[in-house]
């Protein structure tokens, strides 16, 4: 069995700015809450024709998240993080951000007026004061405290804004929060990036084949065809099916073809000689 089927490339020279998704929050980690970003946002970034690099689930804790955000900085990737944006104790990101910058807090003056909006609907809907001097509504106000020099991401949902700096865009951790700015981010900021480059990926099964056979094929093949990423992902069978494994290339449409035939060839020469 054949198959085939185009994405975009992820990156593959190091030195290349990747694209990057990070998912935030002990409750996580801890399995009190399944993540859900990680499956709705790389379909997000696909349909896109966005490759995604690399993710990280992290907990709170700041210095961990400053790290982390550090690098991503310095290498110029591009980021989505979702979580901890909030201003109660667990909430580390906006802090984090400014220290892997090194740069300081400040009230982003759109974000005060958006929150002090949220304020006023609140207020009209019964659950709060519209005035912002009291100490509920400045604690509010700390949600729109950003790295100087981040621009605001608008929240559809509630009003209360993310931020992005340097190419990272940050939002809440609920998705029906997050996904809303997620798509705006990725519509508006990041065009650049839409299909940037294509590839395909092209694949067949062997059976009973070890993979420790097919290693040097694989290895051969991505010798002589610089740029082609090849694949192996076995199975152990089970319910009726043989153990196999599916071996395949990835690489630009105009190099796939020969990539792929000689892997083909080659795994059937080695099937051959093992008779």
């Amino acid at each position: 069995m054949t198959t085939t089927k185009s994405q975009a490339t992820p990156n593959q020279a190091q030195s290349t700015p990747g694209v990057g998704l990070i998912i935030i929050g002990d409750e996580i980690l801890s399995g009190k809450r399944q993540d859900k970003h990680f499956s709705t946002i790389l379909q997000k970034l696909n349909d896109r024709g966005i490759g995604l690099d690399w993710v990280q689930y992290l907990g709170d804790d700041r210095q961990r998240l400053a790290q982390c955000l550090k690098q991503s900085f310095e290498r110029g990737d591009w980021v989505i993080s979702c979580g901890g944006i909030g201003a109660t104790p667990d909430d580390h990101t906006r802090q984090a951000a400014a220290s892997a910058l090194a740069l300081d807090m400040v009230l982003h003056p759109e974000a005060k007026q958006l929150i002090t909006e949220r304020c006023v609907d609140m207020a009209a809907e019964g659950r709060g004061s519209a005035d912002m001097s009291i100490p509920e509504n400045q604690q509010r106000l700390k949600m729109g405290e950003f790295p100087s020099g981040a621009s605001i991401i608008p929240n559809p949902y509630n009003k209360i804004p993310g931020f992005s700096i340097r190419n990272h865009y940050f939002v809440p951790g609920f998705p029906v929060m997050a996904w809303p700015m997620v798509d705006l981010v990725l519509d508006q900021c990041w065009r650049a990036l839409h299909h940037r480059v294509q590839y395909e990926e092209r694949s067949f099964i062997v059976y009973e084949l070890p993979e420790s056979l097919a290693t040097p094929v694989m290895e051969s093949v991505e010798r002589s065809f610089p740029g082609v990423k090849v694949f192996s992902l076995p199975s152990m069978g089970g319910e009726g099916e043989r153990r196999h494994i599916e071996l395949g290339v990835k690489a630009d449409p105009s190099h796939i073809d020969q990539a792929f035939e000689a892997l083909k060839e080659g795994i059937e020469a080695l099937r051959s000689g093992s008779r």
